[in-house]
């Protein structure tokens, strides 16, 4: 008995790095404001993203994805925490003064990763707290190089952005942009020359990092702050599309893209490896020749018709995700991190979360379904607006934002939005009717009942301030602890 207890200790780690090496690696790579028709293999057109179509080729895509918030913040959250952003009280876009960030009680996907090992790395973009108690390095990830917020949140008026330091003007309330390495701020504020960097930047630290950790399972999240206003290329890229700068924008991510899978291939890791695509909300429209398109959706960044929350998506994993496959059923961002939790034997956290394993429909496997019964969008103040049950999509009575049909802006300068109302509910089957045009409710009263009832069920759980219901299920998000 002595002997097999010794030999048990002795094993036990060796056992340990055999399921490691045997462990799937994740690279999530996360574009900003990156709309639908914005990828070659979903309809671009103007610039060119082989790389992204070869990915596409050599995997699955998704024509029904979608983030839980068509906003910054929000929809981070659910990727990061596998819950509604209501749920987890992270609302809209946080400011740079936001005395809130995401609660360090909640379990990230790289707090997932680091229960079996995993090194852990985001280069990017976080959005989910500028405090240093917010930070990805205090939330599972063991090396973090990026933006804490969005590259908009500029200390310089716009009108200056491009002028000598002395003719700049600050923008009221604004601190500076810092890039920041781990949690200590290492330019304290980036430049528009520097922002050109950014999509190198963060690509080298990715291949280093890969690199690095080559004989080890990681996780590896690549938040891009492009293609988010304003606009900022490399010189490698500038002039390259026949769309212009936002052309030549998603063309450098492209070449992001193939930098990572290169490596790689380089470290002989493909084949053990879930490379997936997507981006966190739709396109910001008022902005014009410097936004993407949703096309044919309905609608853009910032409201919760498909056109903000319905994105890209690419996932490739070759002898596991079959080539070429494009799945139809719809899946969201909360579904990622229990689907990786199975894959890779972790536990889930002991607090309840939203999202399901959505593995078969990646897999592509015959006649697989999606497993929720209803999706929930929220958005302003905790506004419940939208239910999407298969190809149904509920509109709940509420207030959206819409350019009404005006084009977008020019070179960075925005058109304005104006205001409209939905005074009751509309029902739309996407199945048919994909840019959400036809409203089906007096044809449907059944289907409207029954996605009504699960908003009910999300209001009771989650709340709805339009409603002016308490979720029963909510948390608190980390706040500031004010010192004197």
């Amino acid at each position: 008995m002595r002997k097999f207890l010794v030999s048990l200790f002795l094993f036990a780690p060796l056992a340990l790095i055999a399921a490691q090496k045997q462990s799937p690696n994740l690279v999530i790579i996360f574009c900003d404001d990156l709309g639908y028709a914005d990828v070659g293999c979903y309809g671009a057109k103007g610039w060119t993203t082989p790389n992204l179509d070869r990915l596409a080729s050599e995997g699955i895509r998704f024509t029904q994805f979608y983030d839980a918030q068509p906003v910054c913040s929000a929809s981070r959250s659910a990727l990061m925490t596998g819950c509604y952003p209501s749920r987890v009280g992270i609302m809209g876009a946080l400011g740079p003064n936001a005395k809130i960030g995401l609660n360090s009680n909640e379990v990230t996907l790289a707090e997932i990763a680091k229960q079996r090992g995993y090194a852990t790395a985001i280069f990017g973009k976080w959005h989910l707290g500028r405090e240093a108690q917010f930070l990805p390095v205090h939330q599972g990830f063991d090396e973090y190089f990026g933006l804490p917020y969005s590259n908009d949140m500029w200390p310089w008026h716009p009108d200056f952005a491009n002028k000598p330091l002395e003719e700049r003007r600050r923008r009221p309330g604004y601190p500076d942009l810092p890039m920041i390495d781990g949690d200590k701020v290492v330019i304290p504020c980036v430049t528009s020359n520097e922002q050109s960097q950014l999509t190198t930047w963060y690509t080298e630290h990715a291949v280093k990092f890969i690199e690095k950790n080559k004989a080890r399972p990681f996780f590896l999240y690549v938040p891009h702050s492009m293609p988010h206003v304003p606009l900022h290329v490399s010189d490698k890229f500038r002039g390259k599309s026949e769309r212009g700068l936002f052309g030549d924008v998603i063309e450098e991510i492209d070449w992001s893209v193939g930098e990572i899978m290169a490596a790689l291939r380089k470290h002989g890791l493909e084949k053990n490896t879930l490379v997936i695509f997507s981006s966190d909300n739709g396109p910001w429209l008022p902005y014009g020749n410097h936004a993407g398109s949703a096309l044919p959706l309905r609608e853009g960044k910032g409201t919760c018709w498909d056109g903000g929350v319905r994105v890209p998506f690419i996932a490739r994993w070759p002898g596991k995700i079959p080539k070429g496959k494009v799945c139809k059923e719809p899946a969201m961002t909360i579904d990622i991190l229990p689907t990786f939790a199975k894959l890779i034997g972790a536990k889930l956290p002991e607090h309840k979360i939203d999202g399901l394993d959505i593995w078969p429909l990646l897999a592509g496997r015959r006649n697989a379904k999606n497993p929720h019964d209803a999706y929930f969008f929220y958005y302003e103040n905790n506004q419940l607006q939208s239910v999407l049950s298969g190809t149904w999509k509920l509109q709940l009575p509420h207030t959206y934002r819409t350019l009404g049909g005006k084009p977008g802006g020019r070179d960075g300068v925005p058109t304005p939005y104006e205001q409209r109302k939905l005074q009751q509910a509309e029902l739309y089957n996407l199945g048919r009717d994909i840019g959400e045009a036809t409203d089906v409710a007096a044809q449907h009263p059944d289907i409207v009942k029954r996605l009504e009832a699960f908003a009910e069920q999300a209001r009771d759980e989650l709340g709805d301030s339009l409603t002016k219901r308490a979720g029963k299920g909510v948390r608190e998000p980390g706040r500031v602890v004010e010192t004197n």
